[in-house]
């Protein structure tokens, strides 16, 4: 089994979502066998790169709570290399569901070795809270990624994910690091945006990715037309903060990223607090 990677963040409206998709999008599209696994009853990961969540046979609440096989459930999408494990609305009722089950923690773990050598990454959109389901995830984890938005409580909470990650690392997965953290929406045109950014890697340090996510336009709507960035805007810049982060999440992986990437490292530039434009 590939690398198993957890995004997650218990507050909601940070860009986890969007960190999923995009990443994976772009993974796949570099090459990599990729796949999403998403975890949250919302179900905006599977809508959000172009599958009707309403209309799937069977989603991950089928494959946690029943004897359904994974691979009956998987769905390919228009990405070539990407797959993504369903979800709906069904699932909001697995939280009560798995409590009185055996080893109700690692049902996902069980789950995704089903998928044998299928995938050389697996990533999952957790959902924005810290119950059953996300510690599943990071249970099934090899590592978590932690999207930051760019705002005055940004810190706000970080210490209770962190404290939960130490307390899954030593009862239930203690190969469980983590990956790093992803600053999100940043607003150019604010100094806020560029003080808590400063903040965070003061505090932080070598954990925060490089590459900042701008609060884009571009990016918000892409999920209506059912496309990750990769295909709705490539050209933005919202679109270059992806394929930049891309590039570095393989390097903290030991894994070369393509010249193409590569080149989009060349080409991104951090935000300042006086640019215009940013959310186009």
């Amino acid at each position: 089994m590939g690398e198993v990677i957890a995004c997650a963040n218990q507050k909601g409206g940070v860009g986890k979502t969007t960190t999923v998709v995009s990443l994976a999008s772009y993974l796949a599209l570099d090459g990599h066998r990729v796949l999403m696994v998403d975890m949250d009853p919302q179900g905006n990961a599977t809508s959000g790169v172009g599958i009707d969540k309403e209309a799937t046979r069977g989603s991950v609440y089928d494959v946690l709570l029943g004897d359904t096989p994974v691979g009956s459930v998987l769905k390919h999408t228009p990405i070539e290399n990407l797959d993504v494990l369903p979800s709906n609305r069904s699932l909001a009722g697995a939280e009560v569901e798995l409590v009185p089950r055996p080893g109700r923690e690692r049902r996902l773990k069980q789950v995704l070795e089903g998928t044998g050598g299928s995938y050389d990454i697996i990533l999952i959109d957790c959902p924005p809270s810290l119950g059953l389901l996300t510690v599943n995830a990071l249970t099934a984890a090899d590592s978590v990624l932690i999207p930051l938005q760019c705002e005055y409580y940004a810190l706000e909470g970080l210490g209770q994910l962190i404290a939960t990650i130490d307390l899954i690392r030593e009862h239930l997965n203690p190969r469980l690091t983590i990956k790093g953290i992803v600053l999100t929406m940043h607003d150019g045109r604010t100094t806020l945006s560029a003080d808590v950014t400063a903040e965070v890697r003061r505090h932080l340090g070598s954990q925060v990715f490089d590459a900042v996510v701008p609060r884009s336009v571009r990016l918000a709507e892409a999920p209506s037309y059912g496309q990750a960035i990769a295909q709705y805007s490539p050209n933005s810049r919202g679109a270059l903060a992806y394929q930049t982060i891309t590039a570095e999440l393989l390097e903290r992986s030991d894994v070369p990223p393509s010249d193409e990437l590569k080149q989009a490292q060349d080409r991104y530039q951090a935000p300042r607090s006086d640019q215009e434009g940013e959310v186009s």
